[in-house]
């Protein structure tokens, strides 16, 4: 991470990071990878962690919450108190999912949080911003777009109840540019598609943390539809890099697609894990694929981000798969850090 970010760290010096989201599968990469930059190039900066319970995360990753420049502050994104001292950058990754919680909640975390942070900006002197938005912003991508791009006109069915995830990222997407319009905040944006690496859960809702746990500990990889929508996944260092440059030197107000081109059916994603980590494991697909019928896909277009900030995927899928392995399966110190 260090390699591919040098020179962009020099404005954090002596500066201070407001942190949401800090304690789920991107903020921890974050928070690690600042603390890396902090500690080897001797920044001086600081970071506060918003947690609604700092007591939990610090149990969860004592070499986080321990650490001289961590500050943690109680509090709910929605309504938190401001910190007492100035901050420089502010990283909004906060976020509900449907899966936590309901529709119309996951909406108005994003609305409410997203207002929350933006006024803390202008109390507390924030430079620049980053919101990290999601691909579900787009609404359903058509099977024949081959990759979404930014230009892309789509979005979630407004009398869609089960999109307030996707409606909550556009409404925040909304917030932070208009803010930056009428104010001096930088508000940076990335759409982030999907995404492997140590930290992410292997008992959620993501088909790939899903594979490698069956290939771990299972006696076989379920793949509970038919196998054929086309996904991309983005190793967690690189997702990292990507986030942090934007950060620091994406335009203001443009979002940027953060994720891999590199897409594969998810029945070949459960025969690659199969490969990587477990060779002869059987791979049992439900469903028969419909006649005729064209697969869907979550891909993004990564040629902004490629052309404008220099990004790329430098670490490739089955790489990313073993590593994560590596980090889950026993040994000595692998849940010490991302």
């Amino acid at each position: 991470m260090l390699e591919h970010t040098q020179g962009l760290w020099d404005e954090l010096h002596g500066g201070r990071l407001f942190v949401t989201g800090g304690t789920g599968f991107f903020g921890r990469w974050m928070l690690e990878s600042f603390l890396r930059a902090n500690d080897e190039l001797s920044l001086g900066a600081e970071v506060i962690l918003l947690t609604r319970e700092p007591y939990a995360f610090a149990d969860a990753a004592p070499h986080v919450a321990g650490h001289p420049a961590v500050t943690l502050h109680s509090g709910d994104v929605r309504s938190f108190d401001f910190p007492s001292v100035e901050c420089t950058h502010v990283l909004h990754m906060a976020t509900e999912t449907a899966l936590q919680g309901s529709a119309t909640a996951s909406f108005q975390t994003a609305v409410e949080g997203t207002s929350r942070v933006l006024s803390l900006a202008a109390a507390r002197g924030v430079q620049k911003l980053l919101l990290t938005s999601s691909g579900a912003v787009y609404g359903t991508q058509p099977p024949d777009c081959e990759r979404v791009s930014e230009e892309y006109m789509g979005a979630p069915l407004p009398e869609d109840a089960s999109a307030g995830y996707a409606h909550g990222k556009r409404a925040a997407e909304f917030l932070c540019s208009a803010a930056a319009e009428q104010t001096r905040l930088q508000a940076k944006m990335a759409r982030c598609f999907a995404f492997v690496g140590p930290l992410l859960p292997l008992n959620a809702n993501f088909a790939i943390g899903n594979f490698i746990r069956e290939a771990l500990y299972g006696d076989r990889i379920e793949v509970t539809g038919d196998g054929t929508p086309r996904r991309s996944y983005l190793y967690a260092a690189d997702l990292a890099v990507w986030l942090w440059t934007i950060l620091f030197r994406g335009e203001s107000g443009r979002p940027y697609n953060v994720g891999s081109e590199a897409d594969l059916g998810i029945a070949d994603l459960a025969k690659l894990v199969a490969e990587v980590l477990r060779p002869g494991i059987p791979v049992h697909i439900a469903e028969k694929p419909a006649a005729g019928a064209l697969p869907g896909r979550y891909i993004p277009s990564t040629a902004r981000a490629a052309r404008e900030l220099g990004l790329r995927t430098r670490v490739d899928l089955r790489d990313a798969v073993q590593r994560t392995a590596d980090w889950y399966s026993p040994g000595p110190s692998r849940r010490s850090g991302g």
